[in-house]
């Protein structure tokens, strides 16, 4: 199967619940996350501000602000480039396009300073090999920190034994 149809498949499985549904789905899973030694020790996060198909990290990133680590959120500037945002409070978000909640805090830079990488995918496997939604914005980005150790997360429904990937992939530390 290739990268695509995976995509699409795996769209459908997310279709079978209710928002209700996979934020219970997503309980479990970050509170995994937050017992992780990598994230307990972090001092500077990476996260994402989860879109509503994915596992739900909103309380967590409140979570790890408060706690005084520094959570950075990814931002889209263009076709293919995110930036790095410090999230701080609530108020460091702004409705974007198709009503998606994106930070706005101050511009990060200091990619060295990153301990911890949470990243969506629309697949992992057992490889820790990471299928993404097709437009490389995470790959691209990943190159920029690879001392960060890199935690997938996803819904288990979302796990292949194996998925398709090439040379411009980058791997997770681990996926949960």
């Amino acid at each position: 199967m290739d990268k695509k149809e995976l995509r699409k498949q795996i769209r459908n499985r997310k279709r079978q619940f209710t928002a209700d549904e996979l934020n219970e789905l997503s309980v479990p899973v970050m509170n995994r996350l937050l017992g992780m030694h990598e994230v307990i020790n972090a001092k500077t996060i990476l996260l994402y501000y989860s879109l509503p198909d994915e596992v739900n990290t909103h309380e967590t990133v409140e979570l790890l602000a408060r706690q005084g680590k520094t959570v950075l959120l990814p931002k889209v500037i263009d076709g293919e480039n995110m930036e790095i945002r410090i999230y701080e409070s609530p108020e460091d978000l702004t409705e974007g396009s198709y009503g998606i909640m994106e930070p706005n805090g101050k511009l990060f830079t200091d990619y060295g300073m990153i301990d911890t990488a949470v990243i969506p995918g629309m697949s992992f496997d057992a490889d820790n090999n990471r299928l993404g939604r097709g437009k490389g914005y995470y790959d691209r980005f990943l190159k920029n920190i690879p001392q960060a150790y890199k935690i997938g997360v996803c819904f288990d429904f979302q796990k292949e034994q194996n998925i398709p990937h090439d040379e411009y992939d980058i791997k997770m530390d681990t996926v949960i």
